[in-house]
């Protein structure tokens, strides 16, 4: 058997890279119109500019589950479970809480990516692909928390205002009065989402985005993800760009934001998440 890693939705990684990896993934949910909809799951369509529209974590209850099964499934060799920054959604809590009523919960270890989105993925790809080389349990942790403590994420949004409705921009005040005429570039600090600086344009608001990831990435190689919402063509730009000039990328991901981060980003949101050293 082998440790078997468990992320939540929110981490936006491509179904052919869990399916491979043996990922397990709990849906998180979105509320709309007091109806619970499961990301990845339940396809439903979902007014990203609604001010009705909000998420919740998943329950400990479906957390523990997921463990349980994840715990059978390694034979004992144990469960490595990523989850978005704890400082962004309670679902770290309540893995806290499940991992209390789990049975061998010893053999349970919990990893705050600090970030979200492929910033939470790409440490799950980390850890999951030294638990497919057959590494133990401390072994498969430690490339998770590796991958997290190196990864930088940086994104571009339209507007703040759902960012701030939902409490996820702790520096929101520096922005009141002033978004109208500028675009911002944010960026997550120590699993705080934070405004980073502003841009009077969106062409020089993604010039700025790429500036930044190629600084994060360095010299040595990386992992690189690129997330949009409703943004094919700049996302499409700008991952063009990261790969003429950061050198030696070994992992490069494409994805949209899923539902859950959608609804806090808003659409025209991109994002850049980056791992210097890379997730080998």
């Amino acid at each position: 058997m082998a440790v078997v890693v468990v992320t939540d939705s929110s981490a936006s990684l491509p179904a052919d890279l869990v399916a491979d990896l043996g990922i397990v993934v709990v849906p998180l949910h979105v509320l709309v119109d007091g109806r619970a909809i499961r990301e990845g799951v339940d396809d439903e369509p979902i007014d990203y500019t609604s001010s009705t529209v909000t998420t919740s974590a998943a329950a400990p209850g479906e957390l523990g589950a997921a463990y349980e099964r994840a715990l059978a499934r390694s034979g004992g060799d144990g469960v490595v479970a990523v989850h978005i920054s704890r400082r962004l959604s309670s679902t770290w809590e309540a893995a806290r809480q499940a991992v209390r009523d789990v049975d061998a919960a010893d053999r349970v270890r919990l990893v705050d990516s600090l970030s979200a989105g492929l910033g939470t993925g790409l440490p799950v790809l980390a850890a999951a692909r030294r638990a497919r080389a057959g590494a133990d349990l401390r072994a498969v942790y430690d490339a998770a928390t590796s991958a997290a403590t190196r990864g930088r994420a940086f994104i571009v949004v339209n507007r703040t205002e759902q960012l701030r409705r939902g409490g996820r921009l702790s520096s929101a005040a520096a922005f009141f009065g002033t978004e109208l005429v500028t675009k911002p570039i944010l960026h997550i600090v120590d699993g705080r989402l934070e405004l980073r600086e502003k841009a009077r344009t969106r062409s020089k608001s993604y010039a700025k985005l790429v500036a930044a990831a190629v600084d994060a990435a360095g010299d040595d190689g990386a992992a690189v993800a690129v997330q949009h919402l409703g943004a094919p063509e700049a996302a499409a730009t700008i991952t063009t760009q990261l790969t003429d000039l950061i050198p030696g990328i070994d992992e490069l991901i494409t994805a949209e934001f899923g539902p859950t981060l959608a609804v806090h980003l808003g659409p025209g949101a991109v994002g850049v998440l980056v791992v210097p050293g890379g997730c080998s």
